[in-house]
């Protein structure tokens, strides 16, 4: 996820490359992510927050708590951090950074290609010059709403994780095309741009999921077979229920 935004940012042209410092342990990475982006890297947590104005730190929840060890008392009132770890909450940030303004964000890896989902919510010493900077950021790597913080589990559970849903269902699609007898490379074509082709419908009509159904469901054709199939299989209660699930995950690393 960081490297998505990383490169989101940079494709943007909202910060320039050289102007981003980015901490990583690993010397192999470091080496990679300098000749990808050109920007600054170091191994050091200390020296990001000792220099950057804006720091975003995007580590595994697990890990959050070692990182904000080392930064603390590092960052000043003039900083802005921003977490993307999924669960950590606000709270938790703020008894841990003291006085230094934080921003809670969940975004997810379509920022990679400027088509990314943001949810970002203030904490209490964010104001509103900093909320506007961090969604100018976040808006550059695709879509990005203001939500108050309670809402941030269900954010991750929807949009966070569901790119992973949606690939599910491109290797289901193209699996179907395979058991029906269609060659592998044309299978998996057809299942991406008829999954891109929904989501530009679903975006550019104006129309509801419901009436674009209506839209390709003949009564007695094909689409309402499979659509029978898709019901007994229990479709639409599964993919509810991965939101669902992935929600109380989010709350659960919350409470760790």
């Amino acid at each position: 996820m960081a490297e998505a935004l990383l490169a989101g940012i940079i494709r943007s042209d909202i910060i320039e490359a050289e102007k981003i410092l980015i901490s990583e342990p690993r010397q192999e990475r470091r080496d990679l992510l300098k000749l990808h982006y050109g920007a600054m890297i170091t191994d050091d947590n200390r020296e990001v927050a000792q220099k950057a104005g804006t720091i975003i730190i995007a580590v595994k929840p697990q890990d959050m708590k070692d990182v904000l060890d080392i930064v603390r008392g590092t960052t000043s009132d003039g900083q802005l951090v921003v977490s993307i770890a999924a669960g950590v909450t606000i709270d938790f940030l703020e008894k841990h950074l003291e006085s230094t303004p934080v921003i809670r964000a969940m975004p997810n890896t379509p920022a990679l290609l400027e088509v990314g989902a943001t949810v970002i919510s203030p904490g209490k010493g964010a104001d509103s010059e900093m909320l506007a900077w961090i969604r100018t950021i976040f808006d550059s790597v695709g879509l990005c709403l203001i939500l108050t913080e309670e809402h941030m589990d269900a954010v991750t559970g929807l949009s966070g994780s569901g790119p992973a849903y949606i690939f599910t269902a491109a290797k289901a699609l193209t699996e179907g095309g395979l058991r029906m007898g269609l060659p592998e490379k044309e299978a998996r074509q057809l299942a991406l741009q008829t999954i891109y082709g929904a989501a530009k419908m679903l975006s550019e009509t104006n129309k509801s999921p419901e009436e674009l159904i209506d839209m390709v469901a003949s009564p007695g054709g094909t689409t309402v077979a499979g659509l029978k199939a898709l019901d007994d299989g229990n479709f639409s209660d599964t993919l509810i229920k991965a939101v669902e699930a992935a929600t109380l995950m989010s709350a659960e690393l919350g409470k760790k």
